[in-house]
């Protein structure tokens, strides 16, 4: 494995920081916060024009066809300014469902939306226990007549509420693992209903999604009928590595502002750095950074390139940058004493976006357990 970036991942990394520091400053993203409408709708078509909405999609449908690892560098440099908008919902998890299971006619129709910016998608999996194993897909298909249909509820769903296609995963039989069914359904056909919830992350909406008497047809599966498990294990293993992306970017960026605070801050007539308290906490900092971008980088390219030991590599990257990012953002809240705690310092969304990074896809204990079962098997 060559953990060093090519030329073009280098350009891309570069191009990626310039433009988000200039597009998505820290104003754009309490002005998200704050309002309940799509503010995002410029930023996103410029980012579509830049290539990043279609940057995993196969050339064949108007994307780059670039690799994880790319994704993962423009996910990094999102993390870094807290972009408020469904990227990840759409592009690691939405393309890449399509990628892997769509058909050609779904392929054919969708996978170009989302490289030009027509099409958001968003996983409305998690029902009420929260639970990320086949086992928590509780939420029956009925017979209606011919078909089936669903009625019930989905919770959780992170960035429904600008979704234009849900993907949900639906239990077709009693089997736990090969008994679930994948649907691309309309966010907005008739029967269901978005609901925004209050969460801590308020830079990452997510929502209750409700379902009566919504029409299941044949053409909206998604893979096979009752093996959606596999081809949703597969999407969310990619999904977590680009989202590691995306917190290994905020625990840098974190980091560096604890390392310049402490240079600045005086107490005793001395830097607050020259303390060995702050050194230490500093120093772990960054031991936790670099940890994160080993296995975020080993995890890419294991994924990528469908390594035996994928699933467990994009396991155990969640789950230590998951836990990583939370000890990185609430080190910084302490170094910068008092004054992190306040509302005009960024250092609190920093420090909420890693509280629900840490559970989205999985919570460290998940993903820890996933790993010891592959390792075990």
């Amino acid at each position: 494995m060559d953990v060093q970036l090519t030329e073009e991942q280098e350009a891309l990394r570069e191009s990626a920081r310039e433009f988000l520091r200039r597009e998505c400053p820290n104003a754009f993203v309490r002005e998200q916060m704050a309002e309940t409408k799509d503010l995002g709708g410029p930023l996103w078509q410029q980012m579509a024009e830049l290539g990043w909405l279609g940057l995993t999609v196969p050339e064949a449908y108007g994307g780059a066809g670039l690799d994880l690892l790319s994704l993962s560098i423009v996910c990094q440099e999102m993390g870094r300014t807290l972009l408020p908008l469904p990227y990840l919902s759409t592009v690691a998890i939405g393309a890449r469902a399509l990628v892997l299971g769509g058909n050609d006619e779904q392929k054919a129709t969708h996978l170009p939306g989302i490289a030009e910016g027509r099409t958001r998608i968003a996983l409305a999996q998690l029902e009420e226990g929260s639970d990320w194993r086949p086992q928590g897909i509780e939420l029956c298909a009925t017979t209606r007549g011919s078909g089936l249909a669903l009625s019930g509820t989905k919770l959780f769903a992170h960035d429904a509420q600008n979704a234009d296609l849900l993907i949900v995963p639906v239990r077709t039989s009693d089997t736990a693992e090969n008994g679930i069914t994948l649907y691309l359904l309309d966010a907005r056909a008739s029967g269901v209903s978005i609901t925004p919830i209050e969460y801590v992350d308020q830079t990452r909406r997510v929502c209750a999604v409700g379902f009566n008497d919504v029409e299941l047809a044949e053409s909206c599966i998604l893979g096979k009928p009752d093996q959606g498990w596999p081809l949703l294990e597969r999407t969310l293993d990619y999904a977590k590595v680009a989202l590691c992306g995306e917190m290994l970017g905020g625990s840098e960026l974190v980091h560096e502002e604890s390392v310049r605070y402490a240079k600045q801050r005086e107490q005793f007539g001395k830097p607050i750095g020259t303390f060995q308290a702050i050194q230490h906490k500093c120093a772990n900092q960054f031991i936790h950074v670099e940890g994160m971008r080993s296995a975020m980088y080993y995890a890419a390219w294991a994924t990528e390139n469908d390594e035996p030991d994928a699933h467990l590599s994009a396991c155990l990257a969640k789950a230590y940058c998951g836990d990583a990012y939370d000890e990185v953002a609430g080190a910084a809240i302490q170094i910068h004493g008092g004054l992190g705690f306040t509302w005009e310092q960024d250092l609190h969304l920093y420090y909420k976006r890693a509280k629900a990074s840490q559970f989205w896809l999985g919570d460290a204990r998940h993903n820890r357990e996933l790993a010891a079962q592959q390792l075990l098997d």
